[in-house]
């Protein structure tokens, strides 16, 4: 005996657009916030804007540990209650934040931003859709990627206007309202999840196989293969100009070079959308892979005149792998579980991509600009992480 979903018949464009468009909040008022707010809140607290930065690497740990309890309630309940919470979640951590004078206070509330990031980011979204649409999530999956690809392109303008015109304080405090008066219902509208009925057809639990491969490894290795990728995305973003300049870019062209990473994500999600979303998951992952290795070697080859080549390449891989977070555990499982197995794989890609940006700034103090062949390095691992997946699974 297993669970099996019933069908929601919610359609889907509706819901793309307000769950992509809530994601867009979420991530732009927690995520993204410390690039803009860093230094004017250390400043204001007398403190070093490492202080937020490590706060933000804090939070993320805290949204990976929750991602499988998430997942689960996800998985049992329905999304759509939980992410709605989380949005009440935010604007408690965002005017905690806003009134905070301390590192004690400022670390409360980042934890509530983590807490708030575990409920309302990317895999509870995923583990949502899963549960409404079952396997033909993929599409629905694609979509919010490709609205929320938009968080910083719009959340860092606004979040700097903000700040320049009211104070980081009252930033935070209208981020809040945004949460209250336009997240929290885009949440709400999303259809209940469908009771679980019992179907009695053959199937496999956790201990047994996808792809002819035990479960746990097929895990393990996504496991692997989404830290690898967490560390470069992470890492490289957060070095991207001054690696550039390393290798011999004018601030100028690593500027405009770093510009592209935004519409190389979305135009790479659009490809996902359209031609790739023919072919299993696994031939897009393992593309995405590839491109930050081949871009690499582009900007070796070929000096900062193929800067903007690399930083395409890069942007194009990370943003396959965004969509992949979710496509991929729903194309080798199935939707039944989906959403503790997202958070359980995602658990490793938090933690590097909460250290990585460090790692990744150290390596540069000691190796400068060879520190980008450990980031290739890293992707080529997942690339043979992902050859070792098969495309097919037993149900």
């Amino acid at each position: 005996m297993r669970l099996l979903m019933r069908r929601d018949t919610a359609r889907p464009l509706a819901v793309v657009v307000a769950l992509g468009s809530a994601q867009t909040v979420a991530w732009a008022s927690s995520y993204y916030l410390p690039a803009i707010l860093a230094a004017p809140i250390a400043h204001d607290l007398g403190l070093a804007p490492t202080y937020v930065f490590g706060a933000l690497s804090g939070a993320l740990v805290i949204s990976g540990l929750l991602g499988p309890r998430v997942g689960h309630a996800i998985d049992t309940f329905g999304g759509r209650t939980l992410l709605a919470v989380s949005n009440l979640v935010f604007v408690a951590g965002l005017f905690l934040l806003s009134v905070s004078h301390g590192a004690a206070a400022l670390i409360a509330a980042w934890i509530l931003l983590g807490i708030g990031m575990g409920m309302g980011l990317y895999e509870a979204a995923f583990a949502t859709l899963a549960r409404i649409y079952g396997a033909n999530a993929r599409g629905t999956i694609t979509g919010i990627t490709l609205i929320a690809g938009f968080a910083s392109t719009l959340g860092w303008p606004l979040t700097t206007w903000l700040a320049s015109e009211y104070g980081w304080r009252t930033a935070c405090q209208l981020w809040a309202v945004i949460h209250i008066g336009l997240a929290l219902p885009l949440n709400l509208s999303l259809p209940r999840a469908a009771p679980l009925e019992q179907d009695s057809r053959p199937g496999t639990n956790a201990s047994q196989q996808a792809g002819g491969q035990s479960e746990t490894f097929a895990m393990m290795l996504l496991a692997y293969m989404f830290a690898a990728a967490s560390f470069v995305s992470s890492g490289v973003s957060a070095i991207l100009p001054a690696m550039l300049v390393g290798f011999g870019a004018t601030p100028s062209q690593a500027l405009f070079a770093g510009a592209l990473v935004g519409p190389a994500q979305v135009g790479a999600r659009l490809l996902e959308a359209g031609w790739l979303s023919r072919f299993h998951p696994l031939l897009s992952a393992r593309l995405a892979m590839l491109m930050n290795p081949i871009g690499v070697l582009a900007l070796v080859a070929g000096g900062p005149w193929l800067a903007p080549a690399f930083t395409v390449l890069y942007g194009a891989g990370n943003g396959i792998i965004t969509i992949a977070r979710g496509t991929l555990p729903l194309a080798l499982f199935g939707p039944v579980g989906f959403g503790r197995r997202v958070g359980v794989i995602s658990l490793p890609s938090r933690a590097t991509g909460a250290f990585a940006p460090l790692a990744l700034g150290l390596m540069v103090e000691h190796f400068g600009s060879s520190a980008l062949w450990i980031s290739a390095l890293a992707s080529v691992s997942a690339f043979f992480a992902l050859l070792l997946l098969r495309a097919d699974r037993t149900t």
